[in-house]
């Protein structure tokens, strides 16, 4: 048995006295007595037999670890900041740059000039001479076939006349009629003559070609004042370009409404002035070509 602290013993009894339980000083151990214990004391541990108190409820659950705290942001290198801080372009302006194309279209062509559109014989001839272009050259620099550049062509052909009709009847016309000079016999540099630089193919209708009338008298005019040939103002071709290839040429004027080329030198054609228009035979077949006046 274990003794019971001497101190324990008299609180018990001062509990007891002020509850009204007795218990005073009779129940002191007597004089240097060993005080009697009134309740067995354990000597150990609680008997195995009597169950361990069970906690009512849930069991309590273990606090959820704090997470880690994230390492510190990797600083963005020179070239990524300057872009981040640089003033992004503002939505609008993205619509007002894709119209830049259609405002820059419309502000070049309020500058340009729009391009001369000819008429007459003249914007005939521009339109047909595609077709000559592959022997000729596209700037009448000439090819396959003798240029017209540099009033070449009209120093081989002073007159109007003997082109219309070499164009309408080409050189197998004129080598069935056995005519070897198509132009000016007196042309500085020798005369051309046929069959000497390719084959002039026949144009006509008559001659078995495609070409209309007035559509020949168009590629000719065109032939004659293009490429840098004369100036149709200076005196020397001023009549002819009047009469011929000019928008208000009355030559042109009647082939369109159904003279033949053939027929020009007896159609009684006037200028503007009212004079008699002198006109070479172009006739019906090939014929040698005449000499500058």
């Amino acid at each position: 048995m274990t003794e019971i602290p001497e101190h324990l013993l008299k609180r018990s009894k001062e509990r007891r006295s002020a509850l009204g339980l007795g218990g005073g000083e009779s129940d002191s151990a007597p004089e240097g007595g060993a005080a009697t214990p009134t309740t067995p004391a354990t000597t150990g541990a609680a008997s195995s037999s009597t169950p361990a108190a069970t906690p009512s409820g849930p069991p309590a659950r273990k606090a959820a670890a704090e997470p880690a705290a994230p390492p510190p942001a990797k600083p963005d290198p020179p070239y990524v900041a300057a872009a981040k801080s640089r003033p992004k372009i503002p939505v609008w302006a993205m619509a007002a740059l894709s119209l830049m194309p259609i405002w820059m279209f419309m502000y070049v062509r309020s500058l340009t000039a729009p391009p001369e559109v000819l008429a007459g014989p003249m914007g005939v001839g521009a339109e047909v001479y595609g077709n000559c272009s592959s022997c000729h050259g596209a700037n009448g620099e000439g090819g396959t076939g003798r240029a017209f550049s540099d009033g070449e062509v009209n120093l081989t052909f002073p007159h109007i006349e003997d082109q219309l009709r070499f164009v309408y009847f080409g050189t197998d016309g004129y080598n069935l009629e056995g005519v070897s000079n198509y132009g000016d016999p007196d042309r500085e540099g020798g005369a051309h003559t046929t069959g000497s630089f390719g084959v002039m193919p026949q144009q006509g209708a008559l001659a078995g070609g495609t070409l209309t009338d007035d559509e020949i008298l168009g590629v000719v005019c065109h032939e004659r004042y293009s490429f840098n040939g004369p100036d149709p103002t200076d005196e020397e071709w001023v009549e002819e370009y009047e009469t011929w290839c000019a928008e208000e040429s009355p030559v042109f004027a009647a082939v369109e409404a159904g003279t033949a080329l053939a027929d020009l030198d007896t159609a009684g054609l006037v200028d503007i002035d009212g004079n008699a228009i002198e006109i070479i035979d172009i006739g019906d077949a090939p014929a040698e070509g005449s000499p500058a006046d």
